[in-house]
């Protein structure tokens, strides 16, 4: 039997823990977004919600959709929607030095300066996101 795209989605937000869904959010693509945009539950309503503010995202099952060009399209086998809680996901970490490299040769009659910072990420808890694989229609 083979599940619906609605049920699907619906399934997912419940995959993830509910120590994350209270801080959890939709990210995907516009290809993916205008497909999701179309889904409708089982009384014939949408899913998906506009903004009722401005500057206010769009809600998917009262969450916010994040658009990310970056996700791959819709398609079988993608995995094109995330969602989860992202500032407990990912760890961003920051070495607090600054190298700054003093360049008097480059550009004469000024005086040139490079500088640059380490930074870096991780995945630092991977129960925060689950992700959502299309199957083949």
């Amino acid at each position: 039997m083979a599940i619906s795209p609605s049920d699907a989605v619906l399934d997912l937000v419940y995959a993830l823990g509910a120590e994350y869904r209270a801080n959890a959010s939709f990210i995907m693509n516009s290809k993916t977004a205008g497909a999701v945009r179309k889904m409708k539950d089982a009384d014939g309503r949408f899913l998906w919600s506009d903004g009722l503010a401005a500057g206010e995202p769009a809600r998917l099952l009262g969450y916010p959709v994040l658009i990310a060009e970056d996700m791959p399209d819709i398609a079988s086998g993608a995995v094109a929607v995330a969602f989860g809680d992202f500032a407990a996901d990912y760890t961003v970490a920051e070495r607090p030095d600054l190298r700054v490299l003093r360049d008097p040769f480059s550009a004469k009659p000024h005086v040139l300066f490079y500088a640059t910072k380490r930074v870096g990420g991780d995945v630092s808890d991977f129960a925060a996101v689950k992700l959502l694989k299309f199957a083949a229609a």
